[in-house]
């Protein structure tokens, strides 16, 4: 049955492609410089002393930009308020990105797991980022309007099963392709098999991630991929179309190719310049407040672009008087800067926050 965007795609053809589909020495050329990018990004992410340093911070940044993918907006200071404030969260698109970070997490630590990356972890994933408890969908969805069907994915049932079952063998057992190039073909097809009522894109973008750690691309999911492909959202939605309509794969391994290397270059930029300020505030601090002084307390003013007492607190750093002593010395010293949120003072890292928002 040829494809149309009103039927069902229960023609879908299973992966891999043939190679005649997308090899070709332009997609191995770009496949080498991607690979030579994030090879670079993972050899630099052990000069960051502390992981959270870039989890509680780019990972948020990927939330975001996957979320507003989806047209889901918020703000940058809306949502490092959110994820360091006691206070509730009113705004429901703060909630669902901070739902994405969670998600995303959570499926990382799954990941050295014997089962770490299944259909269980694509559910899992689902789950945290809607709040639904449903599992693969059993019922017919449509891409677009009523009145205007882009298209229409395949129908739930044996069939949906045979194309998921299909995914993840090979995402787990064809090793004669190279991961970066697996991970692009695995990406349009998660899309094309649509698995969920809702959350398919901010999934399937979660999915890439854990997949390039799964394959020990890069050490923590921090790579950046959904900023290079919100700036470039009409050639996203197009090539993905292209391969649907045309079998066109060699155009859109390119595209998911660049964005990878785009990203890894974009995303070593900022760990360089969150590292070189870390650096920086250390002697600061140590010149100017040497008495406040521990490599514990500049750590966790990098852990987040927003501080509190309770923070320190839990961290041992400081008992509360002391804690609050710290932070006004290094609001003070024009490191943090105070604001009220509820009932609540955080202290803003000035610095961290610049480097995360110049992004935009």
């Amino acid at each position: 049955m040829s494809y149309s965007k009103d039927q069902p795609y229960n023609d879908l053809p299973l992966l891999p492609p043939d190679k005649s589909r997308w090899e070709s020495i332009e997609v191995y050329k770009t496949l080498a410089d991607a690979r030579a990018a994030i090879a670079e990004l993972k050899g630099r992410l052990p000069v960051i002393p502390n992981p959270l340093m870039l989890i509680n911070t780019l990972v948020l940044q990927e939330a975001k930009d996957s979320s507003t993918i989806e047209n889901i907006f918020t703000t940058n200071d809306e949502l490092y308020k959110a994820f360091s404030s006691s206070a509730s969260i009113t705004n429901p698109a703060t909630k669902e990105v901070l739902r994405y970070r969670e998600a995303l997490w959570n499926a990382f630590t799954e990941l050295n797991n014997a089962a770490g990356f299944s259909v269980n972890t694509a559910i899992r994933i689902f789950q945290n980022l809607t709040e639904k408890d449903e599992g693969i969908r059993d019922v017919q969805v449509f891409i677009g309007s009523t009145n205007s069907v882009v298209y229409t994915p395949p129908e739930p049932g044996r069939i949906l099963t045979e194309k998921l079952d299909n995914w993840f063998d090979v995402a787990m057992l064809q090793y004669e392709i190279d991961p970066l190039i697996k991970m692009a073909i695995l990406h349009y097809q998660f899309e094309a098999i649509h698995p969920f009522t809702d959350g398919n894109g901010r999934t399937g973008r979660i999915m890439n991630v854990l997949y390039l750690c799964k394959e020990k691309l890069i050490d923590l999911p921090v790579i950046y991929l959904s900023k290079y492909i919100l700036e470039n959202k009409n050639d996203y939605y197009r090539l993905l179309r292209e391969v649907t309509e045309k079998e066109e794969w060699t155009n859109w391994i390119l595209y998911m190719l660049e964005t990878v290397k785009h990203t890894a270059i974009i995303t070593l930029e900022k760990v360089n310049t969150i590292y070189d300020s870390y650096l920086s505030v250390i002697e600061k601090v140590k010149t100017e407040a040497p008495d406040i002084y521990t490599h514990e307390l500049i750590e966790v003013i990098f852990n987040q672009p927003y501080c509190k007492i309770a923070i320190l607190e839990e961290k041992k750093i400081a008992s509360r008087n002391t804690a609050s002593k710290y932070l006004r010395r290094l609001e003070q010293l024009g490191i943090l800067k105070s604001e009220q949120v509820g009932r609540e003072t955080l202290y803003k890292n000035n610095i961290l926050f610049g480097i995360l928002s110049d992004s935009q």
